[in-house]
């Protein structure tokens, strides 16, 4: 299968999944193993479209647990992945990962001979199977390890701890959640030019999680001219599927379940979207990555993307 063909396979996937209302990076409870999926030989967080690949996989075949490695990688540790069920239809047992690595080369240019550098991105695909899916001496220290969540009752101070350190300011009042551009006069229409968000107060929200929701969601946007992200260019909802996707990634990494519904609207635009081109949804993925990445810096160390070849350099998130 070649990377065209590859990506047109996982766009209709997940256009299927969404198309019934199943929305794979959302789940109101916290993950049972504590964060972004990632992979157990490498410790590396998934990134791109592979965390809404992986977490349909574990809806598919009711898994809970976020560590994942290939057949190899789950062999050279001691443990051994458990014989398909008679169920499972063949080649559906694993998950199939991707990761887009650039490949450069030099071309001619017809018009005028010379030499010029061109890059390009090749899709690979891995697959990986899931901690629950395995038998083994580590896989069971795994899942006998205590599972620390930084959430405190209906308090989660990992999300207010991220908050306060993007320095971003957040204005209280009215009903409206939004996240106010620092654009110049004239440049968006109806635009009220800053770099503010502005929130509702948080006794209107309906939950604690509902409020950091909101917020991550808008700080979201608020990274959007920090990491390069131009929302003119890209498009209103694919802005908004990157806001989701990354309140989403966020929350899930610092132990926050995702309450709120997305509007029938959004998820109708965003399908929309992914039937008008399969690099829809892998540019609002990678976006996502690079975004959420930005946002736990404040908090932890950046990291580098899972790499699925314990020989083999971190390749670049999915991003063509």
């Amino acid at each position: 299968m070649n990377s065209q063909q590859l990506r047109e396979s996982i766009n209709q996937k997940l256009i299927e999944a969404m198309s019934k209302n199943i929305l794979p990076w959302r789940r109101p409870w916290a993950g049972g193993s504590g964060g972004r999926h990632r992979n157990f030989a490498t410790n590396r967080a998934y990134s791109g479209v592979n965390p809404l690949l992986l977490e349909m996989h574990n809806l598919m075949h009711s898994l809970s647990s976020n560590r994942w490695a290939t057949f190899r990688q789950w062999e050279a540790i001691g443990c051994q992945v458990k014989k398909r069920p008679a169920e499972v239809p063949p080649g559906q047992w694993g998950c199939t990962v991707i990761f887009c690595k650039p490949v450069k080369k030099t071309v001619i240019d017809k018009d005028t001979g010379e030499e010029e550098k061109s890059s390009f991105f090749c899709l690979r695909s891995f697959v990986v199977f899931n901690a629950d899916q395995v038998t083994g001496d580590a896989v069971e220290k795994l899942k006998a390890a205590p599972v620390l969540q930084p959430a405190n009752g209906n308090s989660y101070p990992a999300v207010e701890e991220l908050i306060a350190a993007t320095c971003a300011e957040i204005r209280h009042g009215g009903d409206k959640a939004y996240y106010s551009l620092p654009l110049p006069a004239g440049s968006w229409p109806n635009h009220k030019s800053g770099d503010y968000i502005v929130m509702p107060e948080r006794s209107r929200f309906s939950s604690p999680e509902a409020y950091f929701e909101t917020c991550l969601h808008e700080l979201a946007h608020h990274s959007e001219v920090r990491v390069g992200w131009d929302r003119q260019q890209h498009g209103y909802s694919m802005g908004e599927l990157v806001a989701e996707l990354t309140a989403t990634y966020v929350a899930t990494e610092l132990g926050m379940p995702i309450t709120l519904d997305q509007h029938a609207a959004y998820l109708k635009s965003w399908c929309d979207g992914m039937k008008d081109s399969a690099s829809f949804i892998f540019k609002a993925c990678a976006m996502a990555s690079k975004t959420t990445d930005y946002l736990l810096s404040f908090v932890r160390p950046e990291e580098a993307e899972a790499s699925d070849k314990a020989d083999e350099s971190p390749l670049v998130a999915t991003a063509c």
